[in-house]
């Protein structure tokens, strides 16, 4: 296969994974054009289709499935290529600084970060727990793994996936919120909280979903959660209340600047691979059949 077919393909994966154009164009950090021209193209080299348009999005044609399924093999083996000539141990070390909320800094990224380590004793990982969003243009960390409706300029990355949200509480529903405050006062449960609740029965408030969670277990209120932290929690029971579910994209990124150096790559190829792997957990789907 040439590069241009390739390139094609990748497009096509992307847009079969994520079942929109825009998604897709959000992952490979592309216009929502660009995705459209690479997918027309591998179909008219090919000539056929693989996807059924509609006002909903992408779907994969019954007949194409295993063009995906062959597509994934491929970039499963670029990416081991890649790792393999830029990711040797021997030359993958030096320090490589991530940076994260403190909800996946206590949850889902440690673990990953243990995995990355052993396979690469050389790297010198700190792992930066904060929901402010750190000044990239001061480099003050070499990588962000943030959920985020879009990357902020400067900033090159792919999106891991979904981080969705819930209403918990202690298992006694009652009028009481509890707010949100500092830098997660601009998420989309803040957001929603302040369309849908009185400000009267917003009770306390924290900068915090893990201080969120604790007071929520506490019963001092109902609490807007990550699922990875509610779900998690035996203390907390997810809300039946009609209130909205929601989720924002996970993303994996670097400075523009910063985004080719080979050890910050590979290391966000890693993560990226790990948290597509933890996409239940990140969804908050199935672990609520297990309580």
């Amino acid at each position: 296969m040439n590069n241009a077919n390739w390139d094609d393909l990748r497009f096509v994966l992307a847009v079969a994974e994520t079942g929109t154009v825009s998604a897709a164009a959000g992952r490979l950090g592309v216009t929502h054009a660009t995705v459209i021209r690479r997918v027309a193209a591998f179909e008219e080299r090919y000539g056929q289709r693989i996807f059924q348009r509609s006002a909903k999005g992408y779907r994969v044609l019954p007949d194409c499935h295993d063009v995906i399924d062959a597509a994934r093999r491929v970039e499963e083996s670029v990416l081991a290529v890649e790792r393999t000539m830029f990711g040797a141990e021997t030359r993958l070390s030096g320090a490589v600084r991530i940076t994260s909320t403190d909800s996946l800094c206590q949850t889902l990224l440690p673990p990953i970060i243990a995995r990355i380590a052993k396979a690469y004793p050389a790297l010198k990982i700190a792992l930066l727990s904060a929901n402010t969003h750190l000044d990239f243009a001061r480099f003050t960390a070499d990588i962000t793994v943030r959920p985020a409706a879009v990357l902020e300029d400067g900033l090159e990355g792919q999106r891991a996936g979904s981080l969705a949200f819930a209403v918990y509480h202690n298992g006694t529903v009652n009028e009481n919120w509890l707010g949100l405050t500092g830098p997660i006062a601009r998420s989309l449960p803040a957001k929603w909280l302040e369309k849908n609740v009185k400000s009267d029965r917003i009770v306390q408030t924290s900068d915090s979903f893990v201080v969120l969670a604790e007071l929520a277990a506490a019963g001092i209120g109902m609490a807007y959660l990550p699922c990875l932290i509610g779900d998690r929690d035996a203390r907390l029971t997810r809300s039946e209340l009609p209130a909205d579910s929601m989720s924002v994209d996970l993303w994996v990124a670097s400075h523009a600047e910063l985004a080719d150096t080979v050890r910050f790559r590979v290391v966000r190829e890693l993560l990226i691979e790990e948290l597509v792997k933890d996409a239940v957990a990140l969804s908050g789907a199935g672990v609520m059949e297990q309580k």
